[in-house]
């Protein structure tokens, strides 16, 4: 990729052919109607290529339940430390895919007092959290990645890893408005990478960011733990999100049943008391 007069950032050609193949409308300048590079994206998932298949060696179970096309929303839990539990599961979708898809995120408003980072993110797919971003991608048929613990969720400690705090309840209407299907996925092995002691919350404010995960080793310097992510089948949920309350959190909570089911088999592989997969038709059916 050309950057510059006198700088050339080299990518990976096969993660290039993946990008060429993501079905978005690109311009001739290879950007999309949100901003979204062909180039940032080439540079990005050839830096993210070695963590995925061998730092971390990333596993995608059931990635079959993803629609390949369309609206979709991927909902999750984060695991602690920081999001890299966002990064890897875009890196999911792009790498393990067929065809590669971009999974889009909204992130948190912190981001547009970063040095570029508003800049950066868009470039690489990611908005700022306003609902009508969200509305806007999925009109446009995209795949919207939500984490409704929200910064909470990050700011887990080590020992809080599996565990799951309150939901935002902003995604279940949204979903219900634009009619889109959501898959359920559990990420495991966040916590284990980014083993969060403490998390020091006046350092952070004076970086500008919520805080800043305190390790064993001080730094959140992830280590090479063995991270999956597990997708379950669509839930469909009608309605026009407008509804009372009580319809919106007994939604809510049968997505979160739902991914307490596949962090507890994540678990149990984790700790060798099972050694395959069970198929996810067999897991316990929420009803939506």
């Amino acid at each position: 990729m050309y950057a510059g007069p006198n700088v050339r950032i080299p990518t990976d050609p096969e993660v290039r052919a993946r990008v060429d193949r993501l079905e978005l409308p690109w311009n001739d300048y290879g950007t999309d109607p949100f901003g979204v590079s062909k180039d940032a994206l080439a540079i990005w998932f050839s830096a993210m290529r070695f963590f995925y298949r061998h730092y971390f060696s990333v596993e995608s179970h059931a990635i079959a339940h993803v629609p390949k096309q369309g609206r979709v929303m991927l909902v999750g839990n984060h695991s602690g430390g920081f999001a890299l539990d966002g990064m890897m599961t875009v890196c999911s979708q792009f790498f393990d895919q067929e065809p590669p898809r971009l999974a889009q995120a909204m992130v948190e408003k912190f981001m547009n007092t970063v040095p570029f980072g508003s800049q950066i993110s868009s470039r690489l797919g990611h908005l700022t959290g306003l609902p009508e971003h969200a509305e806007r991608l999925l009109a446009e048929e995209r795949m919207l990645m939500v984490f409704p613990e929200g910064v909470k969720g990050t700011a887990k400690l080590f020992r809080e890893r599996y565990s799951l705090v309150q939901f935002g309840t902003g995604f279940m209407r949204l979903a219900m408005k634009m009619k889109a299907p959501v898959v359920p996925f559990a990420f495991m092995g966040g916590g284990e990478a980014v083993p969060t002691i403490s998390n020091a919350r006046t350092l952070g404010k004076l970086l500008g960011v919520p805080y800043i995960p305190i390790t064993p080793w001080g730094l959140a310097i992830p280590i090479p733990a063995k991270l999956e992510v597990y997708y379950s089948e669509p839930m469909f949920f009608e309605g026009k999100g407008s509804e009372e309350d009580e319809v919106i959190n007994a939604n809510v909570e049968k997505v979160k049943e739902r991914i307490k089911a596949l962090i507890d088999i994540g678990k149990r592989r984790r700790k060798g008391e099972i050694a395959a997969l069970p198929a996810y038709a067999r897991l316990p059916r929420v009803e939506s």
